[in-house]
């Protein structure tokens, strides 16, 4: 990822949930954006397994990124209007990866897929779709 699209998120992302939830970029090429996080008390449900919106504010966070990085030319922003998610195992520590991609980039949505991983084990598949928004006439 180039060091000025990465200081740029990181300042969007500044006091936000995925800030405070340790949130780190990794790498974002045209098609592919790669974060995660190291698992802290916080990140956990109180049975001690990672906590499903852990998870999900992950994945959601690395899809908006890859939707903000490709917008089409005139569109103000984007909005998450569905996401799913299918959860197939947990963690109690370590680190949390998630690598998302692209299904649809369109005009007016965009939809994209990705998968968390723990200690090399996919743990959670997760689709998400984007509307896009445009200026007000």
């Amino acid at each position: 990822m180039q060091a000025d699209v990465m200081e740029k998120m990181r300042q969007v992302f500044a006091g936000t949930l995925p800030d405070h939830l340790g949130f780190e970029f990794v790498s974002a090429e045209d098609g592919r954006i790669k974060a995660g996080f190291t698992i802290q008390r916080h990140h956990l449900a109180p049975n001690g397994f990672l906590h499903a919106a852990s998870i999900i504010m992950l994945a959601d966070s690395c899809c908006g990124f890859g939707c903000m990085m490709h917008l089409p030319d005139g569109a103000s922003s984007f909005t998450t209007i569905e996401i799913k998610s299918n959860h197939l195992g947990t963690a109690r520590d370590g680190w949390v990866d998630c690598e998302a991609s692209p299904v649809h980039r369109g005009r007016t949505t965009q939809v994209w897929d990705a998968t968390v991983s723990a200690a090399g084990k996919t743990i959670a598949l997760f689709r998400c779709t984007q509307m896009i928004l445009w200026p007000k006439a």
